[in-house]
């Protein structure tokens, strides 16, 4: 049985992979990035404050909040970096199988790039991708969450939202980001909802080629109608439908996904070997 702690455990996020993990028989210790307050020690989730001793004979760390990195000091098992803004520095987790041999620290990939990767397992004979991504603000976590709610309500109150949070003004707007030249053809649209990631492909074949639709992999159900961001909201499947051309040489394929779930619940199961 893996020995983890989860520091930053009173997060969103923390919270849900400590959840997640337990479910695989995983031994969690849940550590907060400091001392705890009062409402954190009378939460739900029995939370820890972090020190050495607490790390002591663990197989690793993952990140879900900043702690004070003299505590990762030494610390002598992997560390795992799943925090919205990780260390670029560190390695990215790798898009299929488990932990690299060799590799003491990894950090998460974005939800976006973790689900393009699915798209061979989808469609055969695959060419030009582009399209728009619609993203939710799940991606920040607390910080989003609480940075949505904030502004709505200023919002309602006819006020100018704070935007520290966020950085942007996100309630009750809808916020194009230009692509970087040379990073691919994906609109990048921040929408004011919380769960839900809607992605919206236009497809061409491979020269001389059809697009062939495939069978969908454990946690991908094609469906008959376009998904809503709700619908993917609550489902734990990624949500795919797919709008051929009569000739099939051309499509729009939409996929809805969770970003928490499929930005960081399945692939730190899939790299630790607990799926």
């Amino acid at each position: 049985m893996l020995k983890l702690a989860v520091i930053g455990a009173q997060t969103l996020l923390g919270r849900e992979l400590v959840a997640a993990l337990e479910a695989r028989e995983a031994s969690i210790v849940p550590l907060s990035i400091g001392a705890l307050t009062v409402a954190e020690e009378e939460g739900d989730l029995v939370v820890f404050a972090p020190s050495r001793l607490l790390l002591e004979g663990l197989d690793g760390l993952i990140l879900a909040d900043t702690p004070d990195m003299d505590l990762l000091e030494g610390f002598p098992g992997w560390i795992l970096d799943l925090r919205p803004e990780p260390e670029m520095r560190i390695e990215a987790m790798p898009l299929a199988g488990s932990w690299p041999k060799g590799v003491k620290s990894l950090r998460g990939r974005p939800a976006l790039e973790l689900v393009l990767a699915l798209l061979p397992s989808l469609l055969e004979n695959l060419g030009e991708v582009g399209g728009t991504h619609l993203r939710s603000v799940a991606w920040m976590g607390d910080r989003g969450l609480d940075g949505l709610v904030e502004q709505t309500l200023a919002v309602l109150n006819g006020e100018d939202p704070d935007l520290t949070k966020m950085g942007y003004r996100q309630a009750f707007e809808v916020v194009p980001v230009t692509p970087v030249a040379g990073k691919g053809r994906l609109m990048e649209v921040r929408v004011p909802s919380f769960h839900g990631d809607l992605l919206i492909l236009q497809i061409r074949a491979a020269e001389g080629k059809t697009l062939v639709k495939k069978e969908a992999l454990p946690g991908v159900k094609w469906v008959d109608s376009v998904p809503s961001s709700r619908d993917v909201a609550i489902s734990a499947d990624l949500l795919a439908h797919l709008d051929l051309t009569a000739d099939a040489k051309a499509a729009v394929l939409t996929l809805g996904f969770d970003p928490v779930l499929w930005g960081v619940l399945r692939p730190t199961m899939r790299v630790l070997d607990l799926m």
